[in-house]
């Protein structure tokens, strides 16, 4: 897939931060950021004691159901995680290969892997950030001027999304 359109909005190899304070400042607020600790729902919370049975309802007047919000996450989280640490990681087909088919989940325990995963990957991201061996501002090689601060900025504003769409649905389903 074309990076997300292509889409890069600042010349981030230009970014120039010059004391280690700043560095952990960033760091950490990135971290925070991805956490979902910040402004937001974190996504534990918004699958927290959600019953199996409403997983796969596709909620009136919306696309998706719960069960296709939280494997495409999985999938692009994948996607974007992969493509920060693979240079040889070619992306999956736009937009087919994002979203699951089905609206329900083949079985519990694919939902529980699909969740568990997430959450596995995420923290990954979370530590690639916090991790001072990592240049945050440094261009992805394989890539055309995305670099780690940008892959970990654009996670966080497509989980928090995707949360915020999984927080819906509870509401149409009564179940939040």
């Amino acid at each position: 897939m074309e990076r997300y359109l292509n889409y890069c909005p600042l010349e981030y190899s230009t970014i120039m931060v010059s004391s280690e304070q700043d560095k952990q400042l960033i760091r950490k607020q990135l971290a925070n950021l991805l956490s979902g600790k910040e402004s937001h729902t974190p996504f534990q919370e918004a699958i927290q004691d959600l019953p199996f049975g409403l997983t796969g309802i596709v909620p009136e007047k919306v696309t998706y159901s719960i069960w296709q919000e939280v494997e495409h996450m999985r999938i692009a989280q994948h996607d974007i995680l992969a493509f920060t640490t693979d240079p040889s990681y070619e992306s999956p087909s736009w937009p087919d290969q994002y979203w699951p088919d089905s609206p329900v989940p083949p079985s519990e325990d694919a939902w529980n892997q699909s969740v568990d995963q997430v959450l596995k990957d995420w923290q990954k991201m979370i530590d690639l950030v916090e991790n001072p061996n990592n240049d945050l501002f440094a261009p992805i090689p394989q890539g055309k001027g995305e670099t780690l601060f940008r892959e970990a900025a654009l996670l966080s504003q497509h989980n928090a999304y995707h949360t915020g769409q999984i927080i819906l649905m509870r509401r149409l389903l009564d179940a939040w």
